[in-house]
């Protein structure tokens, strides 16, 4: 147990900062299938991961002490969020769109839908 909430330990660092990351995945894919559930566009989904990116940077710098204002890392941040609020928010438009509409649509995938006629 010695050293274990200090900044010398690495090992329990590592598995907070794995905690963070994996928050951040499940609030961007959370965000996603909220904007689908709601109807709302695309443009929410990425004006929603724009803002998450920015407070998951924030808690990189106000836990780990990472750089606060950095474009390349805000830029990473908000594309790997984005890709899982994309792949959430069509995998719950598609489902949306095939069980509400069946008489009109069909699953081509799990990312989206045709046409019956």
């Amino acid at each position: 147990m010695q050293g274990l909430f200090f900044e010398t330990d690495t090992g329990v660092r590592y598995i907070l900062r794995g905690l963070v990351v994996l928050i951040g995945f499940w609030t961007a894919w959370r965000t996603g299938r909220a904007v689908a559930d709601g109807w709302q566009g695309f443009g929410t989904v990425f004006v929603y991961t724009l803002l998450l990116a920015w407070v998951m940077q924030f808690l990189h710098y106000a836990l780990f002490e990472g750089p606060f204002l950095s474009l390349f890392y805000y830029v990473f941040d908000f594309v790997l969020l984005l890709a899982f609020s994309t792949m959430s928010f069509r995998l719950r438009r598609t489902t949306q769109m095939v069980e509400n509409y069946y008489w009109l649509h069909e699953r081509t995938s799990p990312f989206s839908w045709k046409d019956k006629h």
